[in-house]
């Protein structure tokens, strides 16, 4: 009897360390991560749509606040959105994001740091960030061990793989980029790569996946981020935001 409750014991131990790992990596809210202060929120008509609008929240003491007096119109993935992998485990059930899919990912997502091709951030702006060089680049193959990953290149051993990879090409929409932190911690093969907020190329241009808008908005929530509040953004169908709103204790849709 003793022995058949030790291995009943251990067999529940294996199983909820298992769960864990499972969970850990589908990079769900198993990681300890700070309490946001400050949440960017974008809510679209529904998983095929491709705009949406974009509001900045702050949490006070009575809920969250919005931080702009209107909303801000942003363009999403050419295809919609599809679920990514964020900080909260996700429904199965939908798009799920994949590489090359031309959809935006849906979640909540930490906000990492800005790349820029400036020397320094517009003026009102503090938060980290790295100026882009000739050897910066983020790698969206699959087929590499740097998949999604913001990798700098020795420029006397350049890999094959640069040219298509490379992060400067004298793109004014890439001028500055809001790192979205989707499928990282560790990325995921083939599940979505190099998500940024970003200038638009024109009021009508999807994206393959980012967040883009005119450049003025962009500037100003640069200016807005706090990096001491722990920022995140959620992008969400609208009718799924209302699900899951009370539960993820997020603001009012804009």
């Amino acid at each position: 009897m003793r022995r058949a409750i030790l291995i009943c014991a251990a067999l529940l131990a294996l199983a909820l360390l298992l769960k864990k790992t499972a969970n850990a990596s589908e990079g769900t809210a198993q990681r300890a991560i700070p309490r946001p202060a400050q949440m960017v929120v974008t809510v679209a008509d529904g998983w095929n749509s491709s705009t949406g609008k974009l509001q900045c929240y702050e949490r006070m003491k009575n809920g969250w606040r919005p931080a702009f007096a209107k909303p801000i119109s942003v363009l999403l993935g050419r295809n919609g959105l599809a679920w990514g992998r964020g900080l909260h485990q996700v429904s199965k059930t939908g798009p799920q994001k994949r590489e090359g899919d031309g959809r935006a990912p849906a979640g909540v997502f930490q906000i990492g740091k800005i790349y820029t091709h400036d020397q320094r951030l517009p003026d009102g702006a503090d938060y980290p960030f790295r100026t882009v060089t000739k050897w910066d680049a983020w790698v969206d193959d699959p087929s590499l061990p740097e998949y999604n990953r913001h990798i700098v290149v020795d420029p006397r051993r350049v890999p094959k793989w640069f040219e298509k990879q490379k992060m400067r090409h004298g793109d004014a929409a890439y001028r500055w980029l809001i790192e979205v932190r989707h499928n990282a911690d560790p990325p995921k093969p083939g599940a979505g790569s190099a998500i940024f907020f970003h200038t638009r190329r024109g009021p009508d241009r999807k994206t393959s996946g980012c967040t883009t808008m005119h450049s003025r908005d962009l500037v100003e929530i640069m200016r807005w981020l706090d990096p001491k509040k722990h920022p995140q953004y959620t992008l969400l169908p609208r009718a799924e935001y209302e699900q899951v709103k009370d539960r993820w204790n997020l603001p009012e849709a804009p």
